[in-house]
């Protein structure tokens, strides 16, 4: 118990320290210095759907079938390309969320995210992603990406989110 309040609390503590996201001339990552030079340098890897990081010409979303969590061939490229970029900045995490589409109950499609998510993780694994670059989580069915579609594939994904 008292280690998950210690959890609770210290990630609380670290959402404060976030900072809000840029916008305008700042979206890149520039901030003025005193003489108006940048003092960081943009790398050229903010999205435009609020994801931060990762590589710019990758897919970030890998498809499931119905009630399965086998990576599909179709995702080998997704995978090698996103393993590759995690590869070259190993300073660099991600997140893995995984969804269900709305069919079944919230336990089952939760644990079914997981696994999904747990699969592409030992897909990176493979690809040489040093495990602690990853975590997996399971959104189940709550967060559909196509809202009241029932069976859509579409909602039956893995999404990869940099932090």
């Amino acid at each position: 118990m008292q280690r998950a309040l210690l959890t609770l609390a210290l990630t609380a503590a670290l959402a404060a320290c976030s900072s809000a996201p840029k916008t305008g001339a700042d979206a890149a990552g520039n901030q003025a210095g005193s003489a108006g030079q940048s003092t960081v340098t943009p790398v050229g890897v903010g999205q435009a759907d609020g994801t931060r990081g990762g590589p710019q010409d990758v897919a970030r979303t890998v498809f499931f079938d119905f009630d399965s969590y086998s990576v599909r061939p179709d995702a080998r490229p997704v995978v090698e390309g996103q393993a590759r970029w995690l590869n070259a900045n190993r300073g660099t995490g991600v997140v893995l969320e995984g969804h269900t589409d709305e069919i079944g109950g919230s336990e089952y499609n939760l644990a079914l995210g997981q696994r999904r998510a747990e699969a592409v993780r030992r897909a990176l694994v493979l690809q040489g992603v040093q495990d602690s670059q990853i975590e997996a989580v399971s959104f189940g069915k709550e967060q559909p990406a196509v809202p009241g579609a029932g069976n859509d594939e579409r909602n039956r994904r893995v999404e990869f989110r940099y932090r």
